[in-house]
């Protein structure tokens, strides 16, 4: 998965990054693996269910000491999130296996990946999957593209199979910080 090799780049052993979107705590794990014994990762969802399924996949595989999952919107990281972190993931939607009509709206996800740019490190990625398949989630998608293209000229933004959308087709978007200004 692509979001996954870009997380790979930046994210070293100590680093501390956060997954916007827990659901059943694939994409925190693999940040687990990442960060090592020495980092940390921060994981959100509003969902209770997708707390404990998270939890249960971390603590399976034995890094949940190295996780913080908190029972909160992604908009309301910089509660949560104690300084710069190295990479952010979002994959927007519905929690898988679950009630589809509680997605990720487009309010609580543009102030979350504004959070985010705020609290990113210079050479770091915020990856961001957008599924326009499901009612809401095209809208949502669209605010996303809409939000990207106007970032500053200090973020480098990737655009990875958008024009799928059109179809219903998940598209990632990936932001790099550059410089910190």
């Amino acid at each position: 998965m692509l979001a996954h090799e870009q997380l790979a780049s930046v994210l070293r052993s100590g680093d501390l990054a956060v997954d916007a979107t827990l659901g059943n705590g694939h994409d925190a794990l693999f940040l687990a693996g990442l960060v090592g014994k020495e980092g940390r990762v921060i994981g959100f969802d509003i969902q209770e269910q997708a707390i404990e399924s998270s939890q249960r996949r971390l603590t399976e595989a034995g890094v949940m000491e190295r996780c913080e999952l908190v029972e909160a919107s992604h908009a309301r990281m910089k509660d949560f999130v104690p300084g710069e972190v190295s990479a952010v993931t979002f994959n927007l939607g519905y929690l898988p296996g679950a009630d589809q009509g509680m997605i990720t709206r487009s309010r609580s996800t543009l102030k979350a990946l504004n959070v985010s740019l705020k609290l990113l490190r210079s050479g770091g990625v915020i990856t961001c999957v957008c599924y326009p398949g499901h009612p809401g989630g095209e809208e949502e998608a669209e605010e996303v593209l809409a939000w990207a293209v106007r970032l500053p000229d200090h973020f480098r933004v990737e655009f990875h199979n958008e024009k799928g959308r059109h179809e219903g087709r998940p598209f990632l978007v990936s932001v790099w910080r550059l410089s910190v200004t």
